[in-house]
């Protein structure tokens, strides 16, 4: 008889097993560390180096119907808007995949509550037909957004030996200083806001800044573009987000 051959046992290296953990930990983390964002505060974003950034969503207006006249006063509008700041701002464009899922659950809710059989039948052919036509499509609908920047004074500057020492033996007195130059800084930075918004309000679009719930939508959607079309976010107290 044939002897049976003994199973070999690959003996595994310690520098493989260390490897392979440096992998596993490498897949857990997450896009939130290579952002430069240290956190997200009344809807107020803030960077790792403490400077501040503000979202304003915007309307937009239909410049190819309007008349030449209409065109040039926009125009002129938009140069005066631009020369009133005394701070840069970042104009941002996001093109999304058409969301219809609201629209098509009213629609199945339709059908459900139709009584008439022909009429249940039509309804659910219709919201068929709406879904095939936006797949097929690819219709997007465009976002636009006015970034505005706040940098307080010393920005670059790094903490200190005494401030550490201060931190260490009274965290409290520490957080509480952090409390009031934050809203200092928010108070400069919401003027500029209001000053963003009144002046986009003249040349007829209408503006409004994001909260943290939509600016947290905003970065999920930006960087999840798939997910964010089929998936939807919940309250932001019952979220789990990490903290810088």
């Amino acid at each position: 008889m044939a002897k049976e051959k003994k199973k070999e046992i690959k003996k595994v290296k310690p520098e493989e097993t260390m490897l392979s953990s440096k992998a596993v930990k490498k897949e857990e983390e997450t896009t939130q560390k290579f952002l430069n964002v240290s956190g997200i505060r009344d809807g107020i974003i803030i960077l790792k180096n403490k400077a501040l950034r503000a979202v304003v969503m915007c309307s937009s207006i239909n410049f190819a119907l309007m008349s030449e006249d209409e065109q040039k006063a926009k125009v002129f509008g938009y140069q005066d808007f631009l020369n009133s700041l005394n701070f840069p701002i970042q104009i941002v464009i996001q093109t999304r995949k058409l969301n219809i899922g609201g629209y098509l659950e009213k629609v199945k809710e339709a059908e459900r509550m139709q009584e008439n059989e022909l009429l249940r039948m039509q309804t659910a052919e219709y919201a068929e037909f709406i879904k095939s036509m936006v797949e097929l499509a690819n219709i997007t609908t465009s976002h636009y957004y006015v970034v505005v920047p706040y940098s307080p004074a010393g920005i670059e500057a790094t903490e200190g030996i005494m401030d550490k020492i201060k931190g260490i033996i009274s965290p409290a007195s520490k957080i509480k200083e952090e409390q009031v130059g934050f809203q200092k800084q928010q108070e400069e930075l919401l003027l500029r806001v209001n000053s963003v918004i009144s002046g986009l309000g003249g040349i007829g679009i209408q503006s409004a800044q994001l909260n943290t719930q939509e600016v947290v939508e905003l970065f999920y959607s930006w960087y999840n573009p798939d997910e964010s079309t089929t998936e939807i976010l919940g309250e932001l107290e019952k979220l789990k987000i990490e903290q810088a």
